[in-house]
């Protein structure tokens, strides 16, 4: 009997008899696995953050990310021997806001502003996140959240998950865990938002628009003559604008603008430039989702 009575309590049935909420966590990462694998909604995001989930609240596992003041002061290998392999990816990668710049930068390197560039007025459907950005932010600061904490709840409107990671270790550090999770969540949606919002706001004959063709046929009147120089420029004009007027900025915007920088040099950067289009995005976004599996 002793020897069945320590094999039970080896295992985490106990564990999850006592905390049964671990129970609905799991369910919602298997939710989450269900709609990235079988449904391939953004796969990238929602199965590791689904996964995540699983891992976060397998009890006993070691695996769910803690709260910790004395953390920040260890090393990376005191972290994974203390805490687990969850929480040194947490605070090596995420914490300290190393993987949201880089992200960024594989985006800049898949980036073509050519056309923005050609037609100056489509800049204006870029600034509609701003439009997202701020009704969240009034709304938040009406409901009684602080300004900061309203700021970080206001980059989910946006749409972009590096950049609430990013603003929130900043700003709101304590609701890292729900904003990350909302802002994943929101961008995976966006295959089931999207389709609904075109339902009712565009006809057929729109969704049959061939922008490439009506480029062709209603080219700008003032063209470029040198587009590729403009190319080349356009991320280091960018970059200085932001450096002196938002400073706070330029670890974002900074390393996205030279992710675009080395993709429109050409022959001579396209090693970095297949790196940072290839490995770095094909990998960094599921490990900056996988601790995102918060209890």
């Amino acid at each position: 009997m002793n020897i069945l009575n320590e094999l039970y309590k080896m295992t985490a049935i106990q564990a999850l008899i006592d905390s049964p909420g671990t129970l609905i966590m799991i369910a919602i990462g298997l939710l989450l696995l269900y709609l990235g694998i079988k449904k391939n909604y953004e796969p990238l995001l929602l199965v590791p953050i689904g996964f995540g989930l699983v891992l976060a609240n397998a009890l006993g596992g070691n695996m769910a990310v803690v709260s910790n003041d004395q953390i920040p002061h260890m090393t990376i290998i005191e972290i994974a021997k203390e805490y687990g392999i969850m929480n040194m990816l947490y605070y090596t990668l995420i914490k300290t806001g190393l993987l949201p710049p880089i992200i960024f930068m594989g985006v800049g390197a898949l980036t073509d502003f050519g056309p923005m560039l050609r037609n100056l007025r489509l800049a204006f459907f870029g600034a509609a996140a701003q439009i997202g950005i701020f009704t969240v932010f009034m709304v938040a600061i009406l409901v009684g959240f602080t300004p900061q904490e309203a700021g970080s709840l206001g980059i989910i409107g946006g749409a972009d998950g590096p950049t609430a990671i990013y603003t929130t270790i900043l700003l709101a550090p304590h609701l890292f865990g729900p904003i990350a999770i909302a802002a994943y969540s929101y961008m995976a949606l966006v295959p089931v938002i999207i389709p609904l919002v075109v339902r009712f706001t565009t006809t057929k004959k729109e969704l049959l628009i061939n922008m490439k063709e009506m480029d062709k046929l209603y080219p700008s009147k003032r063209p470029i003559k040198n587009l590729r120089t403009a190319k080349i420029l356009f991320p280091l004009v960018v970059f200085a604008i932001v450096a002196i007027a938002v400073p706070t900025a330029v670890p974002l915007v900074g390393m996205l603008m030279f992710g675009n920088l080395i993709k429109e040099i050409g022959a001579s950067t396209h090693r970095l430039h297949k790196e940072a289009a290839g490995s770095i995005m094909n990998t960094l976004p599921s490990f900056s989702a996988l601790p995102l599996g918060l209890p």
